[in-house]
């Protein structure tokens, strides 16, 4: 197939004017998951929004729609504020969204039956737009009869019917395996290039570095806590593009570079008070055998060829990669990664000096551990009911990213014999007390009575 470039006009299809969005969490408290993005989409451009897990990508998407609304700033379609009701939007969801009862026709047909074209067009559009996405013969078929791959083209074919300026995709290709998410891949870009329908502009929400470099004219990276927008990087290649060819690898390797600088360190806050921290969400046992892994290379690794090899995507490879960082174990430049010297030391010592260095590293990196030790050495049992420090979490972060970095805060902590935890009373106490409690329990004697377990009351806060 002969190449196709894509030409770029300035005519802007979306612009996002100092869009800001925040949440009110149980507490009372807000928290700002997007904060003053600034963007443009322009007519004939194919743009992917990457970022770490958790960074807003899909409520940026989502606001583009006009589906959530900003908290600040304003979304502006060929110069309209944008609404939900919009007709030019067209969105593609990770899960496939079907109607069970309804068959691929009948669900391709739903967005024309809400806009009221009349039955005899819209059977016409969607038997086009079926056989175009590659469906052809299977019209009247359910879902459960389909493929996954198959099930998504027709969550493709549903958007592409109404003929929308504007194509939303929001990890269109993830639920797929491999070989369908690449085969899709090339049919949408092939209608997208070859000018097959009439849409005006794509944006991709993805978490595959790959993806977004082989099909985008543009990739803008979102980062920090709240999210911001920290790059916006042109892929000058040409369609199709080589994922072999140097020029690729070096887009990559840019972007890899990018998602793994190092944020600004966090600061403590002030003394007694006690701030959740966004930490990467990886047990301390699967750092260390990725440790091992980089002591085992000569040199550098090249993070695309890491992820390939690994069978790693960026959702899980980066957290890996940011832990390490964060620790001071490893550091990444220009997209390759390197032990440090520490992290040398750490990958060659025996278990008691590695939990000794890697003690020194969390101390050091996250303030968050020292709090809690902190208000553990308050109590005269040392003791606390997690939920106690669940409850002032939630209030920063929400309920489920609040139990995801106490989980990572607690493993981190009995790695380092910082302290220990009981899951059964769900209780968190010092490391040195679970010592002293297991070395003072007298041994069972036949007949006797069991030694009293740990109390379990929290007793009054700190």
């Amino acid at each position: 197939m002969a190449q196709v470039e894509t030409t770029r006009t300035r005519a802007t299809v979306v612009a996002l004017r100092g869009v800001s969005k925040s949440y009110r969490m149980p507490g009372g408290a807000e928290r700002t998951v997007l904060s003053d993005i600034e963007l443009e989409v322009h007519e004939g451009e194919f743009l992917a929004l990457l970022g770490p897990s958790g960074s807003g990508k899909s409520t940026l998407l989502r606001i583009i729609a006009g589906l959530v609304p900003p908290s600040e700033g304003r979304v502006e379609t060929r110069s309209v504020p944008a609404t939900a009701s919009q007709g030019g939007v067209a969105m593609v969801f990770q899960s496939f969204a079907l109607f069970p009862w309804l068959t691929v026709l009948e669900n391709v047909e739903l967005g024309l039956r809400a806009r009221g074209v009349p039955a005899a067009e819209r059977r016409e559009r969607a038997v086009r737009v079926i056989d175009m996405i590659g469906l052809d013969g299977f019209e009247s078929a359910y879902p459960k009869e389909l493929s996954g791959g198959m099930r998504q083209r027709v969550g493709f074919a549903r958007a592409l019917v109404v003929e929308p300026d504007l194509l939303l995709l929001d990890e269109a290709f993830s639920a797929l395996d491999v070989l369908t998410a690449e085969n899709l891949r090339r049919d949408l870009l092939e209608l997208w290039l070859e000018r097959k329908i009439p849409t005006r502009a794509i944006v991709d929400v993805t978490h595959s570095i790959e993806e977004a470099v082989y099909m985008a004219d543009r990739v803008l990276v979102l980062r920090g806590d709240p999210a911001r927008i920290v790059a916006d990087v042109p892929i000058d290649l040409p369609h199709w593009r080589d994922k072999q060819d140097p020029a690729f690898l070096r887009h990559v390797d840019g972007l890899y570079g990018v998602l793994t600088r190092r944020r600004p360190e966090a600061t403590a806050g002030p003394l007694g008070r006690l701030r959740a921290e966004r930490l990467p969400q990886v047990p301390a046992g699967a750092l260390t055998g990725f440790i091992e892994l980089l002591d085992d290379r000569d040199g550098p690794a090249d993070l695309y060829r890491l992820g390939e090899e690994l069978s790693l995507d960026l959702e899980d490879l980066l957290p890996i990669v940011e832990a390490a960082e964060l620790l001071g174990f490893a550091r990444v430049v220009e997209g390759d990664i390197a032990l440090t010297d520490v992290g040398r030391r750490f990958a060659e010592a025996n278990l008691l000096d590695r939990k000794e260095l890697f003690r020194e590293a969390v101390e050091e990196a996250v303030p968050a551990l020292g709090r809690i030790l902190a208000v553990l050495r308050q109590k005269s049992n040392h003791k606390m009911p997690r939920e106690f420090f669940q409850d002032i979490f939630e209030r920063q972060l929400g309920a489920a990213q609040a139990s995801r970095q106490l989980d990572v805060l607690i493993d981190w902590g009995r790695y380092a014999e910082l302290l220990a935890y009981d899951d059964e009373v769900r209780q968190i106490y010092l490391e040195e007390e679970a010592t002293e409690e297991q070395e003072g329990e007298a041994p069972r004697e036949e007949g006797g009575t069991a030694p009293a377990p740990p109390d379990a009351g929290g007793g009054d806060a700190p």
